[in-house]
């Protein structure tokens, strides 16, 4: 494998490495273990994997995962460095970053902004070509992550341009602007640690805030 999700994943697994398997996630109710676990589970339990959507199979789910969580610590993260099976297709390079860029960055931001000491002036600076990647995933996922949104919703980078991914509402619409890095997790639910400004009136930004985002 190759490519930006592959680079991401790395640079997961060396922060996981870091921080051990009790670190804090943004992940209510996880640890590092926990989050660890969940990304194996996603690559290598397909049997798994619909227990996160069909809450009657919710509980096979949790029981894999909790399985991996329990396991060496050591071998949890080198199979997150590794990746999924042989048979995967996600081991091509354009699914892989079709399917995991998203994955890998939002939840390596889980770690990172999760710590008790973090700063906005520690956001990891991304490239260009990062960023250009981030940008076109939220072409491809805005509207499903803005879905449930009350407001319309634009969003605006300083460098990639502009995006319609809700049409507006009887409250209108407002502005998200920020690196595509930022809305992205604004758009996974994690707003309180994304560096977005929000622009429009004060009912629209007030029902915008009350609104629950992400897959």
């Amino acid at each position: 494998m190759t490519g930006l999700a592959q680079l991401e994943r790395q640079a997961l697994s060396s922060t996981l490495t870091r921080l051990g398997p009790d670190a804090p996630t943004l992940c209510e109710g996880w640890r590092s273990r926990d989050l660890a676990a969940h990304i194996v589970l996603r690559e290598r339990r397909p049997d798994a994997v619909a227990g996160a959507f069909v809450p009657p199979l919710a509980a096979h789910t949790q029981r894999v995962q909790d399985g991996y969580a329990e396991g060496a610590w050591e071998g949890l993260v080198e199979m997150v460095r590794e990746g999924p099976p042989g048979w995967s297709p996600s081991r091509l390079p354009g699914v892989d970053d079709a399917v995991n860029l998203l994955e890998f960055y939002v939840h390596h931001e889980d770690l990172l902004r999760a710590a008790p000491d973090w700063t906005p002036e520690q956001r990891r600076a991304l490239d260009h070509s990062e960023q250009e990647a981030l940008w076109s995933r939220l072409g491809q996922m805005g509207q499903l992550l803005f879905r449930r949104s009350p407001v319309g919703i634009v969003l605006v980078t300083p460098e990639h341009g502009r995006r319609a991914v809700k049409g507006p509402t009887k409250l209108g619409t407002v502005v998200l602007r920020g690196e595509p890095s930022e809305l992205i997790l604004y758009g996974f639910g994690r707003a309180a640690v994304a560096q977005v400004d929000v622009e429009g009136e004060a009912e629209a930004v007030e029902a915008l805030r009350n609104a629950t985002f992400g897959v």
